[in-house]
């Protein structure tokens, strides 16, 4: 209820900048914003997808009984955790090109922020496999259930409820850093925002606007987030 109630305030919160947009002086600088926002929500959106099947799969690995298994997940774990989420970006876009590898700037921005953050997803995937109770692995090797199905059937139900709450606000951050891929030419809120201000000189209607997108996007993954323990929890209570 706490979360639905954020979600409704945030909603609110956005509304009435739409409002005050419209009536005041900020709608000289508010489609350039909400085109930022646009950009911000296709590489948030898309970098969410690949951060979570890159810690799902590293995550994984990490518990595998292969040891070159858990190595190559553990080099990347280490490479993408270890070094600068900006440096990682402009290797994507300026540094590849010299391979003969050109990458466009929305798939070199979604390429860094999703492995990066995958990198530390992987490390709370980890957590949570390795937090299933050992004798429950142990009862389906027992039953001969195949080492996929048990990871998929059995340890993986349990562990979402353990990982969700924290990929949330891994989450939350990953939106946050989304401010990183103008160094790669894409406009984004926090760059359109700079922008604009450069040619209104309005300071404080143009950042709070961008305040509360910023806010709004927060609590939207908030809310769907509780969204999905919640429904988690629940199916692993009725077994279904």
């Amino acid at each position: 209820m706490t979360g639905r109630l954020m979600a409704i305030a945030a909603l609110i919160a956005f509304l009435l900048g739409i409002v005050v947009a419209t009536f005041s002086e900020t709608r000289i600088f508010m489609p350039a914003l909400l085109r930022g926002a646009a950009v911000t929500l296709q590489v948030a959106g898309l970098s969410f997808l690949l951060m979570v099947a890159a810690a799902l799969t590293a995550g994984a690995a990490k518990t595998s009984p292969f040891p070159p298994v858990r190595w190559m997940a553990g080099a990347y774990i280490e490479i993408f955790r270890g070094t600068s989420l900006l440096v990682q970006l402009f290797w994507f876009y300026f540094v590849m090109p010299e391979f003969g590898v050109t990458l466009p700037a929305m798939a070199a921005g979604v390429l860094g922020i999703g492995l990066n953050f995958g990198a530390y997803g992987a490390e709370i995937v980890r957590g949570a496999i390795q937090s299933v109770p050992k004798g429950q692995r142990e009862a389906a090797t027992a039953l001969n259930i195949k080492p996929l199905h048990r990871l998929v059937r059995i340890v993986m139900p349990q562990a979402m409820i353990i990982m969700v709450p924290p990929m949330g606000n891994l989450t939350i951050e990953m939106v946050k850093a989304t401010s990183v891929v103008s160094a790669v030419t894409l406009v984004d809120i926090t760059y359109a925002s700079v922008q604009q201000n450069q040619i209104h000189y309005r300071t404080v209607e143009i950042f709070m606007v961008t305040l509360v997108l910023y806010y709004c996007l927060s609590q939207l993954i908030r809310f769907s987030m509780g969204v999905l323990e919640a429904r988690a929890t629940r199916h692993l209570c009725t077994g279904h």
